[in-house]
Order: C-alpha cells, then sequence, then structure tokens
C-alpha cells in the first residue's frame, strides 16, 4: 500500500510533467509571496530567472527594492511545497528576479 501524496509524486516524475508543474508552483509562489498578483500582466521562467512583467511602475519599483527578499521567500515556499521537484544538485529554484 502506498499513500496517495506518493503516488502522486511518482506520476508526476513517469509521465515527465515536473518542469511545467514546476513552472506553475513558481508562478503560484510569486503571486503569494509578492502579494502583486493582480498588477501581474505575464510571468516566465527559464534556466532560474523569474522575469514578472508589472503593470503599474510604482509596485514594481517597491518589488524592485525588495528582489533579494522575494527571491528568498519564494525558495522557501518551494522547499516547503511537497510536490515541487528540487534541482538535483540542491540549488534554489528560483535565482534571479527580473522585474519589467
Amino acid at each position: 500500500a502506498h499513500g496517495m501524496s506518493e503516488l502522486i509524486a511518482q506520476y508526476i516524475r513517469e509521465m515527465k510533467l515536473s518542469s511545467g508543474f514546476n513552472r506553475q508552483r513558481i508562478f503560484e509562489a510569486w503571486d503569494v509571496v509578492s502579494g502583486a498578483s493582480r498588477y501581474t500582466i505575464d510571468r516566465f521562467f527559464r534556466d532560474g530567472m523569474l522575469y514578472c512583467t508589472i503593470s503599474s511602475s510604482v509596485v514594481r519599483n517597491q518589488l524592485y527594492f525588495q528582489r533579494d527578499v522575494l527571491v528568498h521567500k519564494m525558495n522557501e515556499c518551494l522547499a516547503a511545497d511537497e510536490l515541487f521537484e528540487n534541482a538535483a544538485d540542491g540549488s534554489p529554484a528560483i535565482k534571479t528576479l527580473v522585474l519589467k
């Protein structure tokens, strides 16, 4: 007998869905940690860099000065997520935040 969380994680690995699923978890972490989901027009993630397009210049400036804290909190949020598949070398998922 296996637990449901174990079966889901195994299914995600076998079907090779982890990269797309991880991307969605990263976007959710951005929404939760930043609090700027209503101002976020577009998000893009590649090679450890999260690009976010913000509609308000005031909000973008406030977030710009909090980039390091936001990256740290998002990585903590992702580390606590059971279904997020971390890199094999143990490096953080998000290395840089770029605000446009």
